[in-house]
Formats: structure tokens, sequence, C-alpha cells
């Protein structure tokens, strides 16, 4: 069996750091989103406590990708999957912050009723989760045609979003009372959205580890 260099060895564990942190990203959508519709006080604020560990981990994963940048000699290939590592890792540590967002909104709303029963933003919930799942994947298992896939599910996530936007605001047009709870969904809306977004940006960073094309894909 052949022993594996330092440098793969480095990349291994890099890896295994960005696996865990997809993980306990996507736990605290999980959390973020029953919580809001459980009404779960104490769940969201665990989500909201929860965000330092990913903050602490991403920032042990981009010490790591420096110290290989350092102490190893990476070809441009290496150079563009390291680099890499450090946006995937940015980007998750940002759709932690969406998550724990949602949390500090659900925090907001524990003591209110629901305007309706939620359908479309659980939805989002689930795109955005399986988005960010792949978006990761592709980007480890250097698939361009994964992450073009995630890309084009985007548009998804924002049809869900237009809903949302269109019913919440006709609830506020015909009853003032619901100003502030339709506020605080469409914010819960907008830190989906845009977590899909992050999900975009990892799938760029797949696209130029492999290809080294990098371009814009929103």
């Amino acid at each position: 069996m052949r022993t594996r260099s330092a440098l793969d060895h480095s990349y291994a564990e890099i890896s295994d750091n960005l696996l865990r942190l997809t993980s306990m990203v996507d736990r605290a959508l999980v959390d973020a989103m029953k919580a809001l519709i459980d009404r779960d006080g104490k769940l969201a604020q665990n989500v909201s406590q929860g965000d330092s560990a990913l903050n602490d981990l991403r920032y042990s994963i981009e010490e790591s990708c420096y110290t290989l940048l350092a102490t190893q000699a990476p070809t441009a290939t290496d150079l563009r999957n390291v680099m890499g590592a450090v946006s995937v890792a940015t980007n998750l540590e940002r759709i932690g912050d969406h998550a724990a967002g949602i949390a500090r909104l659900t925090l907001r709303m524990v003591d209110q009723s629901l305007l309706r029963p939620l359908v479309d933003i659980p939805q989002m919930a689930e795109l955005v989760r399986a988005m960010i799942k792949d978006a990761v994947r592709a980007f480890l298992e250097h698939s361009p045609e994964l992450a073009e896939n995630v890309v084009q599910r985007d548009n998804d996530v924002d049809a869900l979003q237009t809903s949302v936007y269109d019913t919440l605001i006709s609830f506020m047009t015909h009853d003032p009372s619901t100003v502030k709870r339709a506020t605080y969904l469409l914010w819960v809306s907008h830190n989906l959205e845009r977590s899909g977004d992050r999900a975009t940006n990892i799938c760029e960073r797949a696209i130029y580890a492999t290809t080294g094309v990098l371009k814009e894909l929103h």
C-alpha cells in the first residue's frame, strides 16, 4: 500500500473537517426550522449559541490550509483545491450565521401565533439543505456537472421566496396587525435564500478547483 504524502494527508484532514462543518451547518438549519415551526425558544437559543462552534471549525480549517501552503510544495491544482477549501469553509460558516439568524428571529416570534401554517419556507429549507450537501460533494469529488446541477436548483429557491414575499405582503396589506410577524418571516425566507446563494458560491469553487475557470454562476 502506497504511503500517502504529507500534502495528501493534510488535505484529507481538511476534507474531513469540511464534511464535519457541512454536517454541523445542516443540523443548525434543521434545528432552526424546527424551532420556528414548533415555536421552541430553547432550541432556537441552542442554535444561536452553537454558532460559535461553527466559527471555530471554520477558522481551524483556514489555519490548516495556510499551514499546508506554507510547509508543502503544492502544484497549481493543489493550490486551487486548498484555496477553494478556504472559500468553502467561509461560505459554510456564513450559512451557519443565516441559521443562527433564523433562530434569533424565532425568539422574537416565540410567543406569537403563526399567520398561517408554514409551507413554502420549510420547502425552501429542504431545497437549500440538499443544495449545500451536493455543493460540498461537488467540490470534494471534483464534479463540475454536479456543481452546475446545484446552481440550477437555486432558481427553485428563488421562486419559493417570491411566493413567500407575495403572500406575506398580501397579509400586511389587508391586515396591518400582521406587519411585525410577516416581516420576521420575510427575514427568515431571506436567510434561506442567501444560504442558497452561498451554496452557489461553493459550486463556483468546485468548478474552479477542477477546471481552473472561475466564473460567477448566479
